[in-house]
């Protein structure tokens, strides 16, 4: 008996070895489906408290520096100080400036974002990098200036589930889901919505969904909006008040409401780019700009305190009262143009709750002039201004599943959903048509960067013609002659010869079989060597990706190309055929489709 009942607690020890030893632990988490659950529910509590530590700070600051009560929230507060109003940002600014200069000094590479990450870095993200960015966000949101702290949340969240993966070693698709779980409780904890923080992760962060990553992303959201309604409660709640009935009649005003929303999100992000073209162009220090743009967005608030911080107070205040036409296009230009100079002069942070609140001002204009255009509309501009929050949201932001189920959480009503569904799609699909970019991917695009998603392209990035060229080629000077060539390279020697000039430098190409197929007259040769020489113009660089070998290939109608230096020296390195590029590229896409897909 007592020999049955040792074997038993030496069996279950024999299950507890792997928890004991971390070798074995990361082997366990590495190789099982629930181990990446396991890790990614870890990650949701963690983000939890990132999302509730960052929302008790930035209002610790805001009950600080603006003297408002411990209920209120800044951007409705009944009375601030103009002189704290006016200075407050000014002063955010100067410590955004200081943090620049010291950072310029010890930062060399630029900060990733988990976009960026999981696009080209294989989810590998600096912790360092994401709390220094989320201290930013907090000292601009903190200060007052026209910003929300989502982007804060996410870069956090994200950089601490990097952190995690890489030390348990996950391999590189399952890194990628996990920062998509760091980012998918930041956005669930942010607005109570679970099902918003997941599809926030599968459409921007991950760039696709699979059954494999559907657990994991889940539990993370799952987990961390538990944990930041346990510390929290309903604060981030966006209360609607009463709702109305919806008919069919409403889907066409939704789609037009839509339009309107694609055009403000695109005017939106241009006037970003706009605000930091005059910055740099009036030659202002970079580290100067933040305290000028502190007191733009001042000024802005003396006018109206409603543009100050991310708008929380002021959302619930629009949704819930009735304002006149003039004061609500009033609001909606001080908070786009506050909102826009807030980014534009170098404060931290993004534009996701701007846009939701933009989007219900346009919401609530857009119900005023319904009645005038669409007779048979019953909708109230509550909901309006829930469509039209979604509709803006999805054109700046992206992710039209994770607006319309934004909608889904914040009303709990099914035919509201489907309306903002209608503008959802409405808007993304003329965003994308007429401008091509959501704001992260847009900044990314004036950094010089050409990715459109976070979809794995990193990999491809990798998979350089330096790696994949053969560097024994046959070479000879472009001086020599026909007869000579014909000596030096017999038919069947090669397929093909590179030409080069005396300073080594890439000529072009000769394929060897058209030498030999050359008509000759009277026992003498009328071509010449140089008659043969193809693709002067057309040659690899050694820093190419296989795509872009690819395309060259297909351009130029070719079977192989030479590798240059670069395209001033032009120095023949090696040579490149299109089979062996499109045999390498569609191994390492099944390997990567595979992964994904969670068959190695």
């Amino acid at each position: 008996m007592f020999r049955r009942i040792a074997a038993r607690l030496l069996a279950s020890l024999s299950l507890l070895r792997p928890l004991l030893r971390p070798s074995e632990l990361r082997a366990v988490i590495r190789r099982s489906e629930f181990g990446l659950i396991l890790i990614a529910g870890v990650v949701g509590v963690l983000a939890g408290l990132a999302v509730a530590a960052m929302s008790f700070i930035s209002h610790a600051l805001h009950v600080l520096i603006f003297k408002i009560g411990s209920t209120e929230r800044l951007s409705s507060a009944a009375f601030l100080e103009p002189t704290t109003v006016l200075l407050a940002p000014v002063a955010g600014g100067v410590v955004m400036g200081l943090l620049h200069l010291i950072l310029r000094k010890w930062r060399k590479k630029p900060m990733v974002d988990p976009i960026e990450a999981n696009a080209l870095h294989g989810g590998r993200l600096s912790l360092t990098d994401s709390i220094i960015v989320a201290v930013q966000n907090l000292i601009s949101n903190g200060f007052g200036t026209s910003i929300g702290l989502e982007a804060g949340y996410t870069q956090l969240s994200s950089g601490i589930a990097s952190k995690i993966g890489s030390l348990v070693q996950l391999r590189r698709t399952d890194l990628r889901v996990l920062v998509g779980c760091g980012a998918a409780g930041a956005i669930a904890s942010a607005f109570n919505a679970p099902l918003t923080g997941a599809f926030y992760a599968f459409e921007l962060i991950i760039g696709t969904y699979t059954i494999v990553s559907l657990a994991p992303v889940v539990v993370a959201a799952l987990a961390a909006t538990f944990v930041t309604r346990l510390f929290v409660g309903d604060a981030f709640m966006i209360d609607i008040g009463k709702i109305g009935t919806v008919v069919p009649a409403d889907y066409l005003p939704a789609v037009v409401l839509g339009i309107v929303c694609a055009g403000g999100g695109i005017l939106l992000m241009q006037g970003v780019t706009k605000v930091e073209e005059l910055a740099r162009a009036s030659s202002i220090s970079s580290a100067f700009r933040p305290a000028i743009g502190g007191l733009a967005v001042g000024l802005l608030a003396l006018i109206d305190t409603q543009v100050l911080s991310a708008g929380h107070g002021a959302l619930h205040a629009s949704l819930n009262q009735n304002m006149a036409i003039g004061a609500v296009l009033g609001l909606l230009l001080l908070k786009s143009v506050a909102s826009a100079i807030t980014i534009g002069a170098g404060f931290r942070g993004g534009l996701f709750f701007a846009s939701l609140f933009l989007g219900a001002l346009i919401g609530k204009l857009f119900a005023y002039s319904t009645p005038y255009i669409f007779a048979n509309a019953t909708l109230t501009p509550v909901i309006y201004a829930v469509v039209g929050m979604s509709a803006m949201a999805v054109a700046v932001i992206g992710g039209p599943l994770t607006m319309t189920f934004l909608a889904l959480e914040v009303t709990g009503d099914f035919p509201i959903t489907a309306l903002a569904l209608a503008a959802v799609i409405t808007s993304s699909v003329v965003v994308r048509t007429t401008f091509g970019y959501s704001f992260a991917t847009w900044r990314f695009h004036l950094r010089g960067e050409s990715i459109r998603s976070a979809h794995d392209v990193g990999w491809i990035r990798n998979l350089t013609v330096d790696k994949l060229m053969r560097a024994d080629v046959k070479t000879a000077p472009a001086s020599m002659t026909l007869e000579d060539f014909r000596k030096e390279f017999p038919l069947g020697s090669t397929q093909r010869v590179i030409m080069v000039g005396e300073d080594e430098k890439y000529i072009g190409m000769v394929l060897t079989p058209e030498i030999y197929s050359a008509a000759t007259e009277g026992g003498e040769e009328k071509p010449q060597l140089a008659d043969f020489i193809r693709f002067k113009n057309d040659v690899l660089l050694r820093s190419m990706n296989a795509k872009q070998a690819a395309a060259m290939f297909d351009k130029t109608e070719t079977e192989a190309l030479a590798v240059v230096n670069n395209q001033i020296e032009r120095k023949v390195i090696g040579q490149l055929s299109e089979s062996h590029t499109l045999r390498r590229y569609t191994e390492e896409l099944d390997r990567r489709r595979r992964e994904i897909s969670g068959e190695i």
